[in-house]
């Protein structure tokens, strides 16, 4: 079986520790040779010059294909293609485009009055400029704030003729989730490349409440099987199975890309990868 292309995601360092912590996780992961790394923009923008810092020197001190996200929360239109801008010019030309969280506590999305309404529109005005390969989100359980699941499916599609080249989806735990949405993707007439996010399970109570809040849904079976994990303290092989063993069962059904959602962990994905038959082909230098 051919290894797949992989990506990473990270999130912007808050403070010093955290800065070393992200070069230790970038020194430990970029030898597998990543398709790309994305840096995340944290709910309500709140992470905006943090993230612009972390894509600036990722881009110029690793080597790596540096993807940034951009959002629409709490910004005008002109604010958010100022900092488009400034990615471009420091030879970032990949974004991730998303609407966005609204901040913690507000009771939901509401657009800035001179920002841009929604995903689409950013993603347009994107593509208007020329000078970005965009990717944009996917939902294969259903978004909490979608009406149904079709209408997750009809969304991605408007990002997709917007000018968006490639989805990435949300986390999920069982290939079938991903199977029947790639499915009805293709239905839809959607033909842009769909990458699978995977989540490696580094605690299940995180990755259980966090499933909570995006829709993603949770199978019994991973509630009763990190409980036994966890009475014998086995619950990073147990981590490590189940994430290769979702990971492969996607590959044979042919996915040929996978996007690690990595927390800034870097060990439990890592050692997937090996599992997968991806092996380090290249040195990281320069990373200070």
């Amino acid at each position: 079986m051919t290894a797949p292309a992989i990506s990473y995601e990270f999130f912007p360092p808050q403070n010093l520790e955290a800065s070393f912590h992200l070069w230790d996780t970038v020194q430990t992961l970029a030898p597998m040779d990543p398709r790309f790394v994305s840096v995340t923009y944290g709910a309500g923008g709140t992470t905006r010059d943090l993230t612009r810092d972390a894509v600036a020197t990722l881009h110029k001190s690793s080597g790596l294909n540096v993807a940034a996200h951009l959002t629409c929360v709490d910004a005008t239109k002109a604010e958010t293609l100022a900092i488009a801008e400034e990615f471009a010019r420091v030879g970032v030309n990949e974004i991730v485009a998303l609407r966005g969280d609204p901040p913690k506590g507000s009771d939901g999305f509401v657009p800035h009055p001179d920002g841009f309404a929604n995903s689409v529109e950013l993603i347009e005005a994107l593509a208007d400029t020329g000078k970005f390969t965009i990717r944009v989100g996917a939902y294969p359980d259903k978004h909490p704030e979608a009406s149904n699941a079709q209408a997750d499916i009809d969304w991605l599609k408007r990002k997709i003729d917007a000018g968006a080249s490639e989805a990435i989806t949300q986390f999920f735990f069982e290939p079938e989730t991903f199977l029947r949405f790639r499915d009805a993707c293709a239905a839809a007439g959607i033909d842009a490349p769909i990458i699978p996010g995977i989540l490696p399970i580094e605690n299940w109570k995180g990755a259980r409440n966090f499933a909570k809040r995006c829709g993603t849904d949770i199978p019994r079976w991973l509630d009763d099987a990190f409980s036994k994990a966890e009475r014998d303290g086995r619950t990073d092989l147990l981590a490590t199975a189940l994430c290769t063993e979702l990971c492969s069962d996607l590959m044979d059904e042919g996915v040929d890309a996978l996007h690690f959602y990595t927390l800034n962990r870097p060990e439990l994905t890592r050692d997937v990868c090996f599992a997968l038959g991806i092996t380090p082909n290249v040195a990281l230098e320069n990373v200070a």
